[in-house]
C-alpha cells in the first residue's frame, strides 16, 4: 500500500502467472538464445538488405501510431531476427507487464510504488484500471494548475502591487526541468502567450543571474519544482531568488503572489513560505523524468495555454492506447525497444544517438537522455542479482544538421558503430516565405545521412568515384582507403506530421514505453534511481562537514 497525502493507493495484484513464476535471467530464455545464435551467424550488410527490395521486410519494419511513423528498414536485421525479437517479447510476458503498470501494481518494487504516469493523461477515462480515486485526484490537480496557467497568461495573476506577471522563472533540476524546458522550447515558438517562461536548473550563480538580470522583480513569478522539496540545488536557487525579490523592492511579507510550488510534500513548501493554495501536488507514483504531464508541466501550460496542454495529454494518451492494445508486430514503442535490444546486446553497440532535424527539438536529446539513462542504467536484475546482460546504452545527440558538420565523421568512418534515431517533422509553419526551402534541405540531409550510414561505400565504388574525378591510378590507389565507408550503421527514421502539442505528446510517450519495454526485457527496475540518491546523500554529508 502506498499513501501520499490523502490519496491511498492499494496496488492491484499481479497476474497469477507472474506471482508464481521465478525470475529467469535473459540468457536462459529460449528466444534470447535463439537471437544469440542468429547474431553469431554472418549477417547481410544493410546495403544488401536494402538492394533486395523485399516488400515483406519493408512492411514488417514500418509502423504508425498517433500520427507518428517509424521507418526501421535501415536496421541491421533480417526477418528471422525480427520474428525472434517478437518471440522474446511474448516469452517475457511483456503485455502482462504493461497491464500490471496500468493497474497500479507496485512495479517499482525497491520502493514499493506504483508507476502511473499514464494516469496523468488518462483522467478522461470514466473507469480507468488505476481506479477512480487516482483519476479524481489527477483531474482535480490538472484543473488547478491549468487554472493558474490561464490566470498568469491573461494577466489576472498579479504581483504584490497589482502589476501583471510578465516573466515566469522555473527553478528545478532533473525531471523538474528537462521535460518542461524541452516542451516549451519545442512548442513555444508557435504558441507562446504574452508571458515569457525561463528555466534555471544549475546552482551556479551565473546561471541564475543570466536569467534574472533583464527581469523586473515586481512582475516576476517563480515556480519551485521539487518532488521532495529537499533538493539542495533548487532550494539554494529559491533562496537567492527570494533575496533578489527583496532587493528589488518586493519585501518578504509581500512575496506571496510571486511564488508557486510543485511537490509531493506540500507541508514542506508551506513551511518554506509558499501559500497553501499556491502549492500544487504530484505523487510518489510519478517519477520526475515522467512528470511532464503533471503540475510539473505548469511552465509549459503557461507558455502554450490550456487547450494546447490538453492536446499534449491527448497525444500521449493516443500513444498509450496504441501501446497497450496494438498487436506486438505492429507496436511502435515495442519496435523501438526490440530494435534497441538487438543493437545493444547482439550487435554490441554501447551508445545510441538521437539526431533531431527541427531546431525546436534542440532540447529533446537531453530530455530522453535522462529518461533512458536514469531509468535503465542498472547493474542488478529485479531479483537483486548482478545483471547477466548489458543494460541501458549511453544516449546522446542533438540537432542533426549541426552534427553532420561535427561528430558525424566518427559515425561514418570511426571505429564505433552507433545506432541512430533520426527524427524529422514533415510540415513547417515557420513564418518565413522561404521556409519550405529550409524544410526541404533538412529532409534531404536527414534521408541522405540515414542512407549513407546504412549503405556506406566499398573500395570498388570509392575507386570508381575517384577515377570519375579524373585522378591518376596512383592517386586512386592512394586515396581509396581514405574514401571508403564501411556503412552498415543501423538507424530509425521517426516522422512527425507537424510539431504540435498532440504529436509531441505522442512522441514522448513512445519513448517512455520504449524504456519500459527494455527494462522488462532486461529484467531490471526502470523506476528507481539509487545512484542519483547516493550522490545527493554524499553532497549533503560533505556540506554539513565543511566549515
Amino acid at each position: 500500500m502506498t499513501t501520499t497525502g490523502s490519496l491511498t493507493i492499494t496496488p492491484a495484484a499481479p497476474p497469477a502467472a507472474a506471482a508464481t513464476a521465478p525470475f529467469t535471467p535473459p540468457p536462459q530464455r529460449l528466444a534470447w538464445r535463439r537471437l544469440a545464435a542468429l547474431a553469431r551467424q554472418p549477417q547481410p550488410h544493410l546495403r544488401t538488405l536494402l538492394d533486395a527490395h523485399d516488400p515483406t521486410r519493408a512492411q514488417a519494419l514500418r509502423f504508425e501510431a498517433a500520427g507518428v511513423t517509424l521507418d526501421a528498414t535501415r536496421q541491421a536485421l533480417t526477418l528471422p531476427v525480427w520474428r525472434a525479437l517478437l518471440d522474446m517479447a511474448t516469452e517475457v510476458g511483456l503485455r502482462d507487464h504493461a497491464h500490471a503498470m496500468w493497474r497500479g501494481a507496485p512495479i517499482n518494487a525497491t520502493e514499493g510504488r506504483a508507476v502511473l504516469h499514464v494516469a496523468l493523461r488518462g483522467s478522461q477515462i470514466d473507469a480507468p484500471p488505476w481506479g477512480t480515486a487516482i483519476r479524481d485526484a489527477v483531474r482535480h490537480e490538472l484543473q488547478r494548475f491549468l487554472g493558474i496557467a490561464e490566470r498568469v497568461r491573461t494577466g489576472a495573476w498579479q504581483g504584490h502591487d497589482g502589476q501583471p506577471i510578465t516573466d515566469v522563472v522555473n527553478l528545478g533540476i532533473g525531471g523538474s526541468d528537462l521535460g518542461p524546458r524541452m516542451a516549451v522550447h519545442a512548442l513555444g515558438p508557435t504558441s507562446a502567450g504574452p508571458v515569457r517562461v525561463h528555466f534555471v536548473s544549475n546552482p551556479d550563480a551565473w546561471a541564475l543571474w543570466e536569467v534574472l538580470r533583464p527581469l523586473q522583480p515586481r512582475r516576476t513569478l517563480f515556480i519551485i519544482q521539487s518532488k521532495t522539496f529537499t533538493t539542495h540545488e533548487t532550494l539554494l536557487l529559491a533562496a537567492s531568488a527570494r533575496r533578489w525579490l527583496a532587493d528589488g523592492g518586493v519585501g518578504e511579507r509581500d512575496q506571496g503572489p510571486h511564488w508557486v510550488a510543485v511537490t509531493a510534500h506540500p507541508q514542506r513548501a508551506q513551511a518554506w513560505g509558499v501559500a497553501a493554495h499556491q502549492v500544487l501536488r504530484i505523487w510518489d507514483w510519478v517519477g520526475g523524468r515522467y512528470s511532464l504531464w503533471s503540475a510539473i508541466g505548469l511552465p509549459l501550460a503557461i507558455s502554450i495555454g490550456r487547450a494546447a496542454f490538453e492536446q499534449l495529454l491527448a497525444g500521449a494518451h493516443a500513444m498509450d492506447d496504441h501501446f497497450l492494445h496494438a498487436p506486438l508486430e505492429h507496436n511502435l514503442p515495442l519496435a523501438l525497444a526490440l530494435l534497441g535490444v538487438w543493437n545493444r546486446n547482439f550487435l554490441g553497440c554501447p551508445t545510441h544517438l538521437l539526431a533531431l532535424y527541427d531546431a525546436r527539438l534542440a532540447e529533446f536529446a537531453r530530455f530522453i537522455q535522462q529518461m533512458d539513462m536514469e531509468s535503465n542504467g542498472k547493474s542488478v536484475h529485479v531479483d537483486g542479482q548482478p545483471v547477466t546482460v548489458e543494460t541501458g546504452p549511453i544516449v546522446w545527440g542533438g540537432l542533426g544538421n549541426d552534427a553532420q558538420h561535427a561528430y558525424f565523421q566518427l559515425l561514418h568512418q570511426g571505429t564505433h558503430r552507433v545506432p541512430v534515431d533520426f527524427i524529422g517533422v514533415r510540415e513547417t509553419d515557420a513564418p518565413l516565405p522561404t521556409a519550405p526551402l529550409h524544410q526541404k534541405l533538412l529532409h534531404t540531409n536527414l534521408l541522405a545521412q540515414a542512407e549513407a550510414l546504412a549503405r556506406g561505400r566499398d573500395a570498388e565504388a570509392a575507386a570508381a568515384a575517384l577515377r570519375a574525378e579524373g585522378l591518376s591510378d596512383d592517386e586512386v590507389q592512394r586515396l581509396t582507403p581514405h574514401r571508403t565507408y564501411r556503412g552498415n550503421v543501423p538507424s530509425n527514421i521517426l516522422w512527425l506530421p507537424r510539431l504540435d502539442p498532440f504529436h509531441l505528446g505522442a512522441l514522448v510517450a513512445a519513448y517512455e514505453h520504449k524504456v519500459f519495454c527494455q527494462a522488462a526485457l532486461w529484467g531490471i527496475n526502470a523506476y528507481d534511481q539509487w545512484g542519483v540518491e547516493l550522490g545527493k546523500t554524499m553532497a549533503r554529508t560533505l556540506a554539513s562537514s565543511t566549515p
